[in-house]
């Protein structure tokens, strides 16, 4: 989403570090830089301007200028207040102290809402509790049925309407959500196209009926400053406690994410970066200001392997590979694990220094090279995936035909594979002379 942002940002930066000293001049020339990358990645007017003053001072107040890191003080600076604009700490979910906990999921109809609140109730029960879910939205076609089919997905329950209004049906899940074992009560909410008098006065009542912990209001990141002002107006009628940002995976200018907290005074709690159903990240102010600044992400991507990958087979797999008995069994498992973390291009865009890679391939590109990669190796017998040297002429034409590959193609993934066999060999050798540097997960 902050594609165009982080690359405006960094050439700023890039021009600035190429200075020896920073002059005023130079500031002035980096913060016009920013100021304008700012405004055209959609981030609201007066909340650029007092961002832009505040480094300002910043910079000036703290002898930035004419010193040989000016530079780097001056990007340390803008992370800073861009952490401060994003709101400065993370916003959990607050959970009732007596269940159950009722969380309403409000927002403008195409937002997201529906899909966000099965996200909502699989995070949720992730952490231990037992989500309900609510189908409080009668109004829009298939809206229920929708809601049901991805409770049918997860698993969990979905109360519908037996004659009830939203609110009194809300209100009646919390009220028998404990004879039927469930702590969490999460609303999937009518939205309109537009807010008007009688959806926020529905709102309302069902605020009152059932004295939510968490009033959501779920916005769609790529309608930019229409979702500044949507959050304003349900603000003005709703207490609302926290927002969800979706489609932050699109090509939104991420101006929304920018202005929403200075403008609103709403922090924003979760991000959705995916039509999967796991695809809903909390949302970290100093994480994002990385990513924009083009300073990666690693605790994200940290969280997600721990979340997604084996760590008894991740340890196992790494001792085989320092001990280069690492098989293309072995390489097919990895490939599998990596693709459950996200597209590949969002992963490395998490790692710094690889923010450039990541923009240069193309996402659907990528997908393919590792379904084919998958595809090969599927392709092959146990006792070829054990020992690739027994993999003759004719047992190449047999893989590529069962692949629907090339010869070319398996031909390059074994020559790929000898090349990591060879690699591994000379790091398990440093390794057993100690010369390898220590590695997190790695197994010695």
């Amino acid at each position: 989403m902050f594609e165009q942002l982080s690359d405006r940002l960094t050439g700023t930066f890039d021009r600035l570090r190429g200075k020896p000293r920073v002059t005023d001049s130079d500031l002035d020339e980096a913060l016009r830089d920013i100021r304008i990358a700012l405004l055209e990645a959609d981030v609201n007017y007066a909340v650029v301007k007092d961002l832009v003053a505040r480094v300002r001072e910043r910079a000036k107040g703290q002898d930035v200028l004419q010193t040989i890191s000016g530079a780097q003080q001056v990007v340390k600076i803008v992370h800073d207040e861009l952490v401060a604009t994003l709101g400065t700490t993370e916003s959990p979910l607050q959970f009732a102290a007596q269940p159950p906990t009722v969380i309403l999921l409000v927002g403008l109809q195409g937002s997201g809402k529906t899909t966000t609140a099965a996200k909502v109730a699989s995070l949720i029960r992730k952490k231990g509790r037992r989500p309900v879910l609510v189908a409080a939205d009668p109004y829009r076609p298939a809206a229920v049925e929708q809601l049901m089919t991805l409770g049918k997905q997860l698993d969990l329950p979905v109360r519908v309407a037996n004659g009830e209004q939203p609110p009194e049906l809300v209100a009646s899940a919390a009220a028998e959500s404990s004879r039927d074992g469930r702590d969490v009560v999460v609303a999937d909410t009518a939205g309109r196209l537009h807010i008007d008098d009688e959806m926020m006065r529905e709102l309302e009542r069902m605020v009152a009926l059932t004295q939510p912990a968490e009033i959501l209001l779920v916005a769609d990141a790529m309608t930019g400053q229409d979702a500044v002002r949507a959050a304003s107006e349900f603000r003005a009628r709703l207490p609302l406690t926290g927002m969800i940002l979706t489609k932050v995976d699109g090509d939104a200018r991420g101006g929304a994410a920018l202005s929403i907290r200075a403008a609103t005074g709403v922090p924003i709690k979760f991000l959705g970066t995916g039509e999967k159903l796991d695809a809903l990240e909390p949302f970290h102010p100093d994480r994002l200001a990385g990513r924009i600044l083009g300073m990666g992400d690693v605790l994200t991507l940290v969280e997600r392997a721990q979340e997604h990958v084996d760590q008894k087979q991740a340890e196992e797999q790494a001792k085989k590979f320092l001990e280069a008995r690492f098989t293309l069994d072995d390489f097919l498992s990895q490939l599998k694990q990596v693709r459950k973390l996200g597209p590949l291009s969002q992963l490395l865009s998490m790692v710094p220094g690889m923010n450039q890679m990541a923009k240069q391939m193309p996402e659907a590109e990528a997908e393919r090279e590792l379904t084919k990669l998958e595809a090969i190796i599927s392709s092959m017998t146990m006792a070829e995936r054990a020992d690739p040297s027994i993999i003759s002429g004719s047992r190449r034409r047999r893989i590529a035909r069962g692949s629907g590959t090339t010869v070319q193609d398996v031909n390059q993934l074994l020559k790929q594979f000898v090349e990591m066999q060879k690699l591994m060999r000379q790091m398990g050798t440093m390794a057993k002379s100690g010369r390898l540097p220590r590695f997190p997960g790695l197994v010695r």
